[in-house]
């Protein structure tokens, strides 16, 4: 069963591991996403720090890592575009899969802890964000229920955001 783990202070390198394999995988499938540095060790440490990093974890093993956030996402302030709530919302950055772990529906089930996470505290609505030519985020998103609602200027380039009302 897939499990989501608070990530410790001193795991910012078992994470950066899972997200360098995710660039280089987005590079080889052409996508410009995650090539310009970002997300880095700092940023990482960063959500350790904040309480907000996570692991995806099954049978013990590490399959992923993601940022799970509450406190919202300034970027999200200046959208081009309609928003379907203005609740209080999650949002879900840098997540990324090991290898071993893509293409098995994990994602979805990423969604769904995370959904329930927030449901017990009382938020009713998801949002994120990916790069216009990252087709398998956005198929994932689809499927799990996400709406288009415009665009948003993040990490130096436009970023197409999604969200949804559970």
């Amino acid at each position: 069963m897939v499990e989501l783990r608070a990530a410790g202070t001193n795991e910012v390198q078992t994470a950066m591991t899972i997200i360098d394999a995710a660039k280089r995988h987005l590079k080889e499938q052409g996508i410009d996403q995650w090539q310009t540095g970002y997300p880095d060790d700092a940023c990482i440490k960063r959500d350790l720090e904040a309480g907000k990093g996570f692991f995806v974890v099954e049978n013990g093993a590490i399959l992923g890592y993601l940022c799970v956030d509450y406190d919202g996402e300034p970027a999200y302030d200046q959208m081009q575009g309609t928003w379907n709530t203005s609740e209080n919302y999650v949002v879900v950055h840098r997540m990324a899969f090991a290898a071993s772990a893509r293409g098995k529906g994990i994602s979805s089930s990423v969604f769904q802890l995370v959904e329930k996470m927030s449901k017990q505290r009382g938020i009713t609505s998801f949002r994120v964000d990916t790069d216009e030519d990252n087709h398998k985020m956005r198929h994932i998103l689809q499927k799990n229920g996400f709406s288009y609602c415009g665009t948003i200027w993040f990490d130096n380039s436009e970023k197409i955001a999604f969200d949804k009302v559970f």
